[in-house]
């Protein structure tokens, strides 16, 4: 795929749209049935969540979801936050990935049973499809991704 554009999916008909980066912000329109495409989900960088903004980020999110569980003390944290920025960008439009601090949004983090960190949740269709404990190299997260798609 090009990386000078993303594919969004139509929220009406489900058509699969290539919509060129620098026309994101020209409200762009289902090649098939006219209605307009959600572009507020990309990013090509990780985004951060918390508790509140989670079930919206996450849970109602049409796209497949990569979550980070990270502290900032967190020495495997930082190895494996550049890494999720770059799979960030190099799949965007297609996953977002997000990171959630443990140590501020604590519910969420209950609510996923996060006992270590780094943990990876990946998320599709709103539901806890598979998730990664512990740093891991870019290989191993990017399979993790590919298999969201």
């Amino acid at each position: 795929m090009n990386q000078d554009s993303i594919i969004i999916p139509c929220p009406s008909c489900f058509t699969k749209n290539r919509v060129p980066r620098n026309r994101l912000q020209d409200k762009p329109v289902c090649a098939k049935c006219r209605s307009p495409l959600v572009v507020w989900d990309f990013h090509d960088h990780a985004v951060v969540v918390t508790d509140r903004t989670f079930t919206n980020e996450v849970l109602s999110s049409p796209y497949p979801v990569v979550v980070d569980c990270w502290a900032p003390w967190c020495g495997p944290c930082r190895m494996v936050s550049p890494i999720l920025d770059q799979l960030a960008s190099e799949y965007a439009g297609r996953v977002k990935i997000v990171k959630l601090n443990v140590d501020e949004n604590q519910m969420t983090a209950m609510r996923y049973s996060t006992q270590s960190i780094p943990t990876l949740l990946f998320f599709k269709e709103g539901k806890l499809v598979d998730r990664l404990i512990g740093a891991r190299p870019k290989a191993d997260i990017e399979h993790h991704v590919r298999a969201l798609l």
